[in-house]
């Protein structure tokens, strides 16, 4: 229902007779009387009337109580319309009242309803529009995190805080992802909103050296160990006590010597819990402070409710049933020892899950040798400038990004790209920072040092991924938020329950299963599930030359349907090269696709002299399929003469005069404006160009001589790609602007069935949603920018990484290689991922839905069998260590075919 501004009638939003704009937003009228009323006046029933009616299609009222103003930073606009777009985008957001953009500040200024709409709404809203909302990253180091409750907790916290759009917990790395607007919150009021959580802020590890990071995890990783040894120690002499009736010198002890006895293991008890088990306490104080529960809730209640039992059973027994009086001492110190061991072997196993960060880190050079002031000398890699010449000698690493201006060499990209062949380097081609150059010497100019440079943004952007949560994490995040407090009153259940209907000594039975039921939940393992396959998953796409952006592409990369492929540039190799020359009367292929022959020697003085008359002619031209030529000619050492009387003729073709020849080169409306008599070349130019490449007709002095031809040639393994995709069940599609004859001709060569011809750049993300519609998720392959709106469409975007930045930014999955194999190794990297997730997900889940049960004595009535709380401490421990070995399983994976 909506309101009538004028006499204040309730009507339905489809019923009204006349709909008016004002200030962004829809009126409705019940009459046409009203709406000329209003039409007379609008003013008078602006703010006030208004303000009543609200908006029918945000539901925010403007100059209402509890409506926030914010200013958005805008990225990307640079023109008017730009502001149109985005003032149109925020104010059709639900809950926005009011939106206007300014161009020159490149600033949003919204008001809007807090109780409607937030911050990550309106930011999407920009981003719908094509634009980015400037902001803030932040990645936040938390130490006290143990289990999935403790995510939860945090991630509450810092979504609850003014300015913060998304907040991202990893239980996997301890550190939490906060994008925030800088405008209404800094990094310190971040870190104090973690802090008043219960949960300690420090630097996140990923900015700590590799040495240095790996130095805090081993030191952590002792004390640990130590906590353990000392816990297991006690433990020992506590447990020969705890059973008097089964040591010899024990049992014919009196009742009084015994309890001396327990109550000096009580005493001992006591360190190992305060120091061993310290952290347990502490972390379920400050738990309860905040109103929370986590894992050293359950710990800690368990063996403090064991301890303070044996305490109170050891000085006062008459207070408890005959029989019952018995210390438990044994439980708190063996518990807290195994769930400690625990902890530590979790810590090694986590630490091997990031070694895909430390390989890459590690591919740095440390030092680099630069000329300054005309003199050589070596300095540390950091100091490198933008401009700096740099040297490099045979063996040694490239220490930044450049420019290669005096020599060449072989370089062996291998580290990065996953190719292991060396590629060969000249001037002018680009080197990257961390490759090995292996044969020759060269300088450079550094174009990109530090942050800039391409194995900084790669291990950005893997620590970033692995930061991340797939969406299969949602539901572990859900049960985790109830998951401890239901194992507490599943606790409090099971106490009752024996004490009222148990067996005798009752007591004894509902605090021993009480106790068991705590101890034996483990939110640990729902909690590592997930981030540590994902780590792992993410680190091996990095070392094949795959850099997955997230777990979201992670996890929709195995259950795709069909792969789009942009022709050009991601089968083909994306620039025209030379393939054919043929003399009239006779044939010779140059090239045999997909391979090219370069040998000077494969042709004929025929053929030479025709290619070397053809490149001459087009020597001065700038056509691509000109520079294809040219280029052909002289890999095959013909030497090239200057054209005289160069004229290009639109359309057509160009005519030039070489060595006193009269040279035409061009289609065959060309020829026939020439009067040129073809004889059997245009058979052969109509074959060719069924084989998808482009026919190019010469005639000398105007007699027909022969046929140049020039195609986007296909890469090397491309075919074979591509029957690895349709290997994994995918259904491949190939999508070019080309004509349909020239895209059926590349289909055939790479044995591709289903293509989409003569696709306009803006309508390729048409055909991509198409695909969807089908009921398909579709994954999109391509390299240039009018492939990026394609790439943002398909349900997973991948990049050849030769390709532009604009595709790059726009996709999920980036491909350093350049190889179409690196598609069918993502689809199978995310597949182990997931399987190992899935794996991780159930055992996490039945363990949890079998051993609570048991703890709780749903064995007893009929097996007469009851869990004692040391099995179920050491299930516990080991429970999370289960899943992140398993984890660790990942890192043998090996993509079909080697």
């Amino acid at each position: 229902m909506v309101k009538d501004p004028v006499c204040g009638m309730e009507i339905e939003e489809k019923a009204a007779a006349a709909v008016r704009q004002m200030d962004g937003r829809s009126v409705y009228f019940c009459s046409e009387a009203c709406a000329a009323k209003f039409d007379a006046d609008p003013g008078r029933y602006g703010e006030a009337e208004l303000q009543k009616v609200g908006s029918a299609t945000t539901g925010a009222r403007p100059g209402a109580p509890g409506l926030v103003r914010i200013e958005l930073p805008i990225l990307g606009m640079t023109c008017g319309k730009c502001v149109a777009t985005v003032e149109k985008a925020l104010r059709e957001t639900r809950g926005v009242a009011k939106a206007s953009v300014n161009l020159d500040q490149s600033r949003a200024f919204v008001t809007y309803d807090p109780a409607v709409a937030n911050l990550e709404d309106l930011t999407q809203a920009v981003k719908t529009a094509g634009y980015r909302s400037g902001t803030a990253t932040a990645r936040i180091g938390i130490k006290g995190m143990y289990c999935a409750s403790c995510v939860t907790t945090i991630e509450k916290g810092l979504q609850s805080t003014t300015g913060v759009l998304k907040a991202s917990v990893n239980l996997g790395t301890n550190e939490a992802r906060v994008e925030y607007l800088s405008e209404q919150t800094d990094l310190e009021e971040i870190k104090k909103a973690v802090e008043a959580t219960g949960y300690q802020a420090a630097p996140p590890s990923s900015e700590e050296a590799p040495d240095k990071e790996a130095l805090a995890r081993e030191q952590e990783y002792r004390t640990l160990f130590r906590k353990f040894v000392f816990a297991a120690v006690i433990a020992l002499p506590v447990m020969v006590t705890a059973y008097p009736e089964f040591i010899p010198f024990l049992k014919t002890l009196s009742r009084g010597t015994l309890r001396v006895i327990w109550g000096v293991t009580g005493v001992l008890t006591l360190p190992v819990l305060l120091w061993s088990g310290g952290h347990f306490f502490r972390g379920a104080w400050s738990a309860f402070r905040h109103r929370s529960a986590d894992m050293n809730t359950l710990i800690a209640l368990g063996t403090g409710a064991a301890w303070l039992y044996s305490g109170v059973a050891i000085l006062l027994p008459h207070l408890f049933p005959e029989g019952t009086a018995e210390p438990f001492y044994d439980v708190a110190a063996v518990v807290i020892a195994l769930v400690v061991l625990g902890q530590a072997l979790e810590l090694r196993a986590k630490g091997r899950t990031s070694e895909a960060i430390k390989k890459l880190m590690g591919l740095q050079a440390k030092t680099a040798r630069i000329i300054r002031e005309g003199k050589e000398q070596d300095i540390p890699v950091e100091e490198v400038l933008v401009g700096d010449i740099v040297i490099v000698r045979p063996g040694e690493k490239v220490p930044v990004d450049g420019v290669i201006k005096e020599g060449s060499s072989a370089v062996d990209e291998s580290m990065l790209t996953g190719e292991s062949l060396p590629v060969e380097k000249k001037a002018g081609d680009e080197v990257i920072g961390a490759t090995l150059n292996k044969t020759g010497s060269f300088k450079f100019e550094a174009t990109k040092v530090g942050k800039d440079t391409a194995l900084a943004q790669i291990v950005r952007m893997v620590e970033e991924a692995q930061g991340s949560k797939a969406p299969i994490q949602r539901l572990v995040d859900v049960v985790s938020g109830y998951f401890v407090p239901a194992v507490m009153i599943i606790a409090v259940l099971t106490f009752v329950a024996w004490f009222d209907i148990g067996p005798e000594p009752r007591l004894i039975y509902a605090l021993v299963t009480a106790v068991t039921v705590l101890i034996i939940a483990c939110p640990c393992a729902l909690g590592l599930a997930t981030p540590m396959s994902l780590m792992v998953g993410v680190g091996k796409g990095a070392e094949q030359g795959i850099l997955i952006r997230g777990g979201e592409a992670l996890q929709t990369a195995q259950a795709l349907d069909a792969i789009v492929l942009d022709k050009t540039g991601t089968i083909t190799k994306g620039t025209p090269e030379l393939t054919d020359v043929i003399v009239l009367g006779s044939q010779f292929t140059v090239h045999s696709s997909p391979t090219l022959n370069p040998e000077p020697s494969t042709l004929n003085e025929p053929e030479r002299e025709l290619l070397r008359l053809a490149a001459s002619v087009e020597r001065t031209s700038e056509h691509p399929l000109a520079a294809a030529i040219v280029e052909g000619a002289k890999t095959r050492g013909i030497a090239l003469s200057d054209p005289q009387d160069f004229q290009a003729v639109p359309g057509h073709g160009v005519i030039a005069t070489v060595d006193g020849h009269r040279v035409v080169l061009g289609n065959l409306k060309m020829m026939q404006k020439e009067g040129v008599d073809l004889g059997g070349l245009e058979e052969q130019a109509k074959r060719l160009a069924d084989e998808g490449k482009t026919p190019m007709y010469a005639a000398v002095d105007g007699k027909a001589a022969g046929l140049v031809a020039v195609a986007d040639t296909v890469k090397e393994d491309s075919a074979e790609a591509i029957q690895a995709l349709k290997a994994l069940g995918l259904e491949v599609v190939m999508i070019t602007g080309d004509n349909q004859r020239t895209a059926q001709a590349i289909a055939r060569q790479v044995g591709m069935d289903r293509v989409m011809a003569e696709v306009l750049p803006e309508d390729k993300a048409h055909q991509v949603h198409l695909l969807q519609a089908e009921g398909k998720k579709v994954g999109m392959v391509g390299d240039g920018i009018n492939d990026a709106p394609a790439l943002a469409q398909a349900d997973v975007g991948f990049a050849i990484g030769t390709g532009t930045d604009v595709a790059i930014e726009a996709s999920d999955i980036t491909l350093i290689k350049g190889s179409l194999k690196g598609v069918a190794l993502a689809v199978e990297i995310s597949k182990a991922t997931m399987r190992n997730i899935k794996q991780n997900l159930f055992g996490a889940f039945v363990y949890n839905a079998l051993g609570i049960p048991v703890a709780a004595g749903l064995l007893y009535p009929f097996f007469g069998l009851l869990l004692s709380p040391l099995i179920a401490g050491a299930a516990m421990a080991f429970s999370s260590v289960t899943v992140v070995t398993n984890a660790n399983r990942l890192r043998r994976f090996r993509p079909t075919g080697g």
